[in-house]
């Protein structure tokens, strides 16, 4: 008899410990029409390249359960996120804390109300930029409840692979001493990267104990920002899932997260070629793909002891800005329109005009770690990072396999490391953080992962 009960206590223990995985796609495509984000001035869509996507991974191991989001858009507001999460609860029974949701920064997405006093210019207070802000979540929240009705046992394999033929610092330091932001091709003054990049391809693999694919994951850091037009397009994630589609099958969701990539995206300053349009998505989309299969035969599987989710809200302090600022500001507004107006005076109006709404409380924004097992972990960071803050959470990591989503769970825009700020220019100029942010929120990640590692 107690061989018969301990036979029976250690079926059940392995059945709970079995991961089950589930994914969706649910397309997030918007009506004609509707404003296009990704720059400062108005864009309607005019016609769909190819359609974009929420699409969702859900975790489940033991009695946890977790899901990861990524949507083919320029950023998700917080609203957005905290909407979405509530009826992904009420739907799934997943916590709403569980679920990561981010954004792969394609810039021919939908424009979403994010409450700045950019969204009149650009279109998301307009009918149907309101009216598709509103209805996102019910979306996002599909796409998980379809993932979770397909939850089913699987084994994941986890490898980092390498690119380092796309993607780009697009910082340079020029003769004059100065940091230029996307100077021209071949510019006779540019001396130097003024940063790196990272070429790390991340992949998290997940199929039946059949050999069925169920779903891939991968994190690589550069700016999707190459289709440019009127089109809706998901740029290259949107090449690199047919890609891998094409091989693994349809039937497999591909979730493409962007890392950290505030300062990285896809122009090689010394090729000519203009690297503009459908074209070089399917360029960039289809080397990705290469580098992913390329490195299928080297995946390791992962054993997947434990999921454990944390996160904790942080308060980032503002930069400083004057009356003599806001008033400047208010005139450059009314002149926004104009095309004599300079770019970087916009920039620096919109960061000055949604600082004063604030009215000196800083910005409260979410890191968030999920692991799986002592290999594998996720870490969402709110806004465009720099790449140098990417690489320095995943050097302080204990996680082997360590994935940055950045624009997850909110986005407060520009978020460059220390050393930037002391060379100005667009991402700086643009920033709504002060000085030293990133770095907290590196020091965040890097104790909720080590806490994660050590069961805490």
């Amino acid at each position: 008899m107690r061989i018969v009960l301990l036979f029976l206590f250690l079926a059940s223990l392995a059945t709970a410990a079995d991961l089950r995985v589930g994914a969706a796609a649910v397309v997030i495509t918007p009506p004609e029409g509707t404003p296009l984000a990704g720059y400062y001035g108005y864009r309607g869509s005019k016609n769909v390249l190819d359609d974009i996507h929420s699409k969702a991974i859900v975790l489940e191991l033991g009695d946890t359960k977790a899901a990861l989001v990524v949507c083919d858009l320029i950023s998700l507001p917080r609203q957005v996120v905290t909407e979405a999460r509530r009826q992904i609860e009420k739907a799934t029974g997943i916590p709403g804390a569980n679920v990561m949701i981010s954004a792969t920064h394609t810039h021919t997405g939908p424009v979403l109300n994010r409450e700045s006093s950019l969204d009149e210019l650009v279109g998301a207070t307009s009918d149907l930029g309101r009216r598709y802000t509103e209805r996102l979540p019910e979306l996002i929240a599909k796409s998980v409840a379809e993932a979770h009705k397909k939850l089913t046992p699987v084994r994941a394999s986890a490898v980092c692979g390498k690119e380092e033929g796309i993607s780009f610092n697009r910082r340079f330091h020029m003769k004059d001493g100065t940091v230029s932001w996307n100077p021209a091709k071949r510019h006779p003054d540019i001396v130097k990267p003024a940063g790196p990049i990272d070429p790390e391809v991340g992949v998290v693999y997940f199929d039946t104990p059949k050999n069925t694919p169920v779903a891939t994951y991968v994190n690589f850091a550069m700016h999707p920002d190459t289709v440019g037009g009127e089109g809706v397009s998901a740029d290259y994630p949107g090449v690199l899932s047919k890609v891998l589609g094409d091989y693994r099958g349809p039937e497999m969701v591909t979730v493409f997260a962007n890392g950290c990539c505030g300062n990285i995206n896809h122009r090689d300053i010394q090729w000519l070629d203009g690297q503009k349009g459908p074209r070089e998505a399917h360029r960039i989309g289809t080397l990705l793909g290469g580098s992913v299969l390329r490195s299928t035969r080297e995946l390791k599987p992962l054993a997947a002891d434990f999921l454990r989710v944390k996160s904790e809200m942080v308060k980032l302090p503002l930069p400083k800005i004057t009356e003599a600022d806001i008033l400047a500001a208010k005139e450059t507004e009314k002149v926004v329109k104009d095309p004599k107006t300079k770019f970087m005076d916009k920039v620096k109006a919109f960061q000055v005009l949604d600082l004063a709404a604030r009215d000196g409380k800083p910005l409260e924004v979410e890191v968030q770690v999920i692991a799986l097992g002592d290999q594998v972990a996720w870490v969402s960071l709110p806004g465009e990072i720099f790449v140098e803050l990417g690489l320095a959470i995943k050097k302080a990591s204990p996680f082997p396999f360590t994935h940055i989503a950045e624009l997850a769970n909110g986005s407060i825009g520009y978020i460059p490391d220390k050393p930037a700020f002391a060379q100005g220019n667009y991402e700086v100029v643009s920033a709504r953080c002060a000085e030293g942010s990133g770095e907290m929120l590196v020091a965040l990640a890097s104790r909720l992962l080590q806490e994660l590692k050590n069961g805490k």
